[in-house]
């Protein structure tokens, strides 16, 4: 368990958490020696107020990966068109059959099947299928798990998004991201430890609510990166002030906030606010240099995609993702599609133009980012997840077209390095692809594999908020999905 100082309103310590910190205190001379054995105590000493939030910390297990890239396919990615084969659906195309959907369209019996518009060959040595969508990533099989019985617990966009980012259906909730740095910090004093990428054409629904911190400190929050020009808007030296006379400001600054901090040790946002200014100072000096794609070579560039005006701008994010885990950032989200339903993967319309246009501009940047990393030694400590909010079923949405309404009950994301078996299947869909009927697999079990192969403990991870102890797998807590972690 991470201890974290209690909050304090007015001056006074709120009551369900006097009475939690009391009756706690009576054993814990007792239990302390006990539980610091288990490393419940690791991470006390970075709560305390005056200590750096993003300080690196021992993990709670033997840690698998130092770093996690979120390939975030924002609008829901049809399962049975892309990694999930399910060859009973081609003859059954434009055929009403009963099956149970629940999506935007509500509660259905009965729908219009849309068979798969796409072929399905095998691929590496594993055999995996895999749709013609993905030419580039199907190289890469072995190297892979796929998950084809993730299920969620809402179908519209909203909740489903901060479900897959927060492990909450509603907003105020710590990201997966925050949890990361605050449970392991960061290795980079000079940049910031959670980095999130949008899509050109905007960000998703909820926007930051994606990427908050919630109740914790706002140093955990993401930091929103640019791939191109200034990486973070309003960065930059403002009037003319250079660095010495900044520094100066800073300074001052810092020397008013920390005496303003004496005797409300507990104000965390101050704390972060102090912090933040720091942050930003170095990376003034330091982001710009991480972002400096033009040093790569010319053949890597081409590796991403970054050679074509179609794959270019996805490309440049994969490989800054690249550079940022080579500097230590501990993770980092990226977004395929923006806020408009034509600008993401919400198919409900025309699905071959949709999935032909967002797979076509991904899969070379996909494929190049699992092979960069391989190639340098870095997959085996990076661990690379793909996915979207939820799938999409098997009918159609409207009478007519080939569109797909969204579906929570059965889905497919995939993991790869970081500790995650290559050339695995894992869970699977009934014959159509629509619901998952062996393993199902909830989205804080995907958190819990995360979590572990960082070197956390999913449900040790906590923070204390509003007289609970808060975790991102729930009170209930989750098991990692074991069977594809070597």
């Amino acid at each position: 368990m991470i201890i974290q100082p209690y909050s304090n309103f007015c001056g006074r310590v709120r009551r369900r958490e006097f009475i939690h910190q009391l009756g706690g205190g009576f054993t814990s001379l007792a239990l302390t020696g006990l539980l610091s054995k288990e490393g419940f105590f690791a991470n006390a000493a970075a709560a305390q107020v005056g200590a750096n939030p993003l300080a690196p910390r021992e993990p709670q297990l033997p840690a698998k990966a130092k770093s996690c890239i979120f390939l975030f396919m924002y609008g829901g990615p049809s399962q049975v068109d892309t990694f999930d084969y399910k060859p009973k659906l081609y003859p059954l195309d434009g055929k009403t059959i009963p099956i149970k959907t629940f999506g935007r369209g509500g509660k259905k019996k009965e729908g219009r099947v849309v068979g798969p518009k796409w072929k399905f060959q095998q691929h590496g040595q594993c055999g995996k299928y895999v749709s013609e969508l993905f030419p580039n990533v199907a190289t890469c099989v072995d190297d892979i798990a796929f998950v084809h019985s993730m299920i969620a617990d809402s179908p519209i966009h909203g909740s489903a998004m901060l479900m897959m980012n927060s492990g909450s259906l509603i907003s105020g909730k710590p990201s997966l991201g925050s949890w990361l740095n605050y449970g392991l910090g960061s290795v980079n004093d000079n940049l910031p430890g959670y980095v999130v990428m949008l899509d050109k054409t905007g960000g998703p629904i909820s926007g930051a609510k994606n990427w908050s911190s919630g109740y914790m400190p706002a140093s955990y929050q993401g930091v929103v990166f640019r791939a191109k020009g200034d990486p973070i808007l309003n960065l930059a030296d403002k009037n003319g002030m250079n660095r010495v006379q900044q520094r100066s400001l800073l300074d001052y600054l810092g020397d008013v906030n920390h005496a303003h901090l004496q005797g409300r040790e507990d104000h965390s946002d101050l704390s972060a606010r102090i912090a933040s200014y720091e942050l930003a100072y170095r990376m003034q000096a330091n982001a710009p240099e991480a972002i400096d794609i033009d040093s790569e070579p010319e053949h890597i560039k081409a590796m991403y995609g970054m050679d074509q005006p179609r794959t270019e701008d996805f490309g440049r994010k994969c490989l800054l993702a690249r550079r940022l885990v080579e500097r230590g950032v501990r993770f980092i989200q990226v977004y395929s599609g923006g806020a408009h339903n034509d600008d993401n993967w919400d198919a409900h319309g025309d699905l071959v133009k949709n999935h032909t246009f967002h797979a076509g501009n991904t899969d070379k940047a996909i494929a190049g980012l699992l092979k960069d990393l391989k190639q340098r030694g870095l997959l085996d400590e990076t661990l690379v997840v793909w996915g979207g909010e939820f799938g999409r079923q098997p009918t159609a949405e409207y009478a007519a077209g080939t569109g797909r309404d969204h579906n929570s009950y059965g889905f497919t994301m995939w993991m790869a390095g970081g500790g995650i078996k290559g050339g695995v299947s894992y869970g699977e869909t009934d014959e159509l692809g629509g619901q998952a009927v062996v393993n199902r697999t909830e989205v804080k079990n995907l958190h819990a594999t995360i979590l572990h192969q960082m070197g956390l403990e999913p449900d040790n991870l906590k923070f204390f908020y509003n007289g609970l102890d808060q975790k991102l797998v729930g009170v209930e807590g989750a098991e990692p999905i074991r069977d594809i972690i070597l």
